[in-house]
């Protein structure tokens, strides 16, 4: 199957059991209170792999910023539609999308890259910096290690869902060459191993 479907697939059904396996309400908590710091008012964010709109939509929505949303998963996007419905939320495939440049203040993906093909996420972080205004941010994470592969039984649901991990070294190679500095790098653990934080921003 095509992992693009696998990844569809699973967040369909196990859109809810996500957000309670993981926090939904409270997680990225911190990192959402550092990225308003950094916003003016009514900044316009691009959230991609927005899931259900919680958390991080609905508070840079309620804060005052406009926030569009983009998901692969039509179950993900009717949710967010209903919980956060002062944002704008498109149900897309995230590779194909295109804006204008310089749309948006910020961007932000959070666990999303790390479920398109490597090509793919070379090519999406091209196009972020495009997006992106001149001193606009980009807040994303990404693997630590390199790895891809399918869990067949993802929140032991028997549900099947696909990522591909560049190592962090990488990851900080093809953000820098889409023309974007990296400002801050951090290791976010998760069981026996985790995930990458980076805060890049457009120069200028």
């Amino acid at each position: 199957m095509d992992p693009k479907e696998i990844v569809r697939r699973g967040y369909d059904a196990l859109s809810a059991r996500y957000d309670e396996a993981y926090g939904g309400e409270s997680k990225y908590r911190d990192w959402i209170d550092r990225l308003t710091q950094r916003l003016d008012e009514g900044s316009r964010v691009l959230d991609i792999g927005c899931g259900s709109g919680i958390p991080l939509a609905r508070e840079l929505a309620g804060a005052g910023h406009a926030v569009t949303g983009v998901d692969l998963s039509e179950v993900q996007v009717c949710r967010a539609r209903e919980l956060v419905p002062q944002a704008t939320f498109i149900q897309a495939d995230a590779a194909a999308l295109d804006f204008p440049p310089e749309s948006f203040d910020a961007v932000v993906s959070l666990y999303m890259l790390i479920h398109l093909p490597q090509d793919e996420q070379q090519e999406l972080l091209a196009k972020v910096a495009r997006w992106l205004r001149p001193g606009g941010w980009f807040v994303c994470t990404t693997g630590q290690h390199e790895w891809t592969g399918v869990d067949g039984d993802w929140l032991d649901s028997g549900v099947s869902m696909w990522w591909s991990h560049a190592d962090a070294d990488t990851n900080r190679a093809w953000i820098v060459r889409s023309g974007l500095t990296v400002e801050e790098q951090e290791f976010v653990p998760e069981g026996n191993s985790g995930h990458v934080l980076f805060w890049a921003r457009r120069p200028g």
